[in-house]
């Protein structure tokens, strides 16, 4: 077994007012950074405000977070913070504004770094502080070192460091009430791609094993309600919360596989939701993984108590119909991009260029 996650966690309801105390450790003043209308519908800002001035620590708010946040909008988050002189950022919402805090924390510290010196990791100077609030149940960002951006190219990449750790993060449930069917079911199925890559993820472990079975048995039920329709009640939305985080807590030591970073290819071309595009191969994989590993994939089913062929409908009834079609020369293009890549290579079973091939032309070519 091998696990480290350094982030002081808390979740449950007011769990920000309730652990305020925590926040008077990191200094007197901090930039807030996120995307205006689910931090305000989720009640998530006005709780994060009303415990900051509790605390005696001032606030200012960059609301120009948006879905797969640039490089560039980052940098202007964390060169403001380096202007104002905070002593630590907030991101506060669902994967994109987490994801970009993480990031404007090393702009912060390193405010004259240019786009190729990030992705580089030449930062100079340790990143600021950060605090992450949760507002939607799907990235499990909270507990993860990983920063998900777009380069200047329009080319999604993660970045890995444990310098991108979280000091400090919160999760209320109450905060992911707000969000709307289509957010619920993208960022659900995003649990479920977590926690099933990891598992079959060459660096799998106990822990990580145990963290993801937890994580598709407590989403599965609420996720079904959703797909079907029904609005969730409190309890259910807990459960997709502490969901993302067990999740989150699987990739951080395995990583994600394939599926992810193909799906980084529909959200890149075709502005398919994160979530969505990287569940709708799920399928695939799983078929690769009882090819070749057929006990292995088994012992998985047996622990979920749900069957392969449940967990293949539950994903396709939540994403729907896709409405993408693809041509053989389109594919053949974008195939040199999966060669030698990490996440192809981290999947338990052996994936060729022919499968993605395959898989893609499966999918999408009519």
């Amino acid at each position: 077994m091998n696990y480290f996650m350094p982030t002081r966690l808390f979740t449950g309801e007011h769990c920000i007012a309730k652990n305020v105390d925590v926040l008077r450790g990191l200094g007197s003043s901090c930039l807030i950074i996120t995307e205006k209308g689910a931090a305000e519908a989720s009640g998530a800002l006005a709780d994060l405000k009303e415990a900051l001035t509790s605390a005696s620590i001032t606030s200012q708010v960059f609301f120009g977070v948006r879905e797969n946040p640039p490089v560039t909008v980052v940098a202007e988050a964390g060169r403001l913070a380096a202007e104002l002189k905070v002593d630590f950022v907030v991101g506060l919402g669902g994967g994109s504004s987490q994801d970009a805090a993480k990031a404007a924390a090393v702009f912060a510290s390193n405010p004259t770094l240019d786009e190729d010196a990030f992705y580089g990791f030449k930062w100079e100077v340790t990143p600021k502080p950060i605090v992450l609030v949760g507002t939607t149940s799907g990235t499990g960002s909270e507990v993860t070192k990983v920063s998900v951006l777009t380069d200047s190219k329009a080319r999604k990449h993660s970045i890995h460091d444990d310098r991108l750790y979280a000091t400090v993060s919160f999760g209320d449930p109450r905060h992911t009430h707000t969000c709307p069917k289509v957010t619920t079911l993208s960022c659900g199925v995003d649990i479920l791609a977590h926690a099933v890559e990891a598992y079959f993820s060459r660096k799998a472990d106990e822990i990580s094993r145990a963290f993801s079975v937890r994580a598709v048995r407590l989403a599965f039920a609420p996720l079904t309600a959703a797909a079907a329709g029904e609005t969730l009640d409190a309890d259910q939305r807990k459960d997709l919360y502490e969901a993302s985080i067990l999740g989150g807590l699987a990739i951080n030591t395995c990583g994600t596989c394939f599926p992810h970073n193909v799906g980084y290819y529909l959200t890149e071309n075709y502005h398919v939701p994160h979530g969505y595009a990287s569940a709708v191969f799920m399928p695939d994989m799983l078929e690769l993984c009882r090819d070749q590993h057929p006990a292995y994939t088994q012992d998985f089913f047996d622990a979920l108590g749900h069957t392969q062929q449940e967990l293949v409908k539950l994903v396709t009834d939540a994403i729907g119909d896709l409405a993408i079609t693809m041509d053989t020369q389109e594919i053949e293009a974008a195939l040199p991009r999966w060669e030698g890549n990490g996440s192809v290579k981290n999947t338990l079973a052996d994936v060729t260029t022919d499968d993605i091939r395959r898989i893609l032309t499966d999918h999408f070519v009519a």
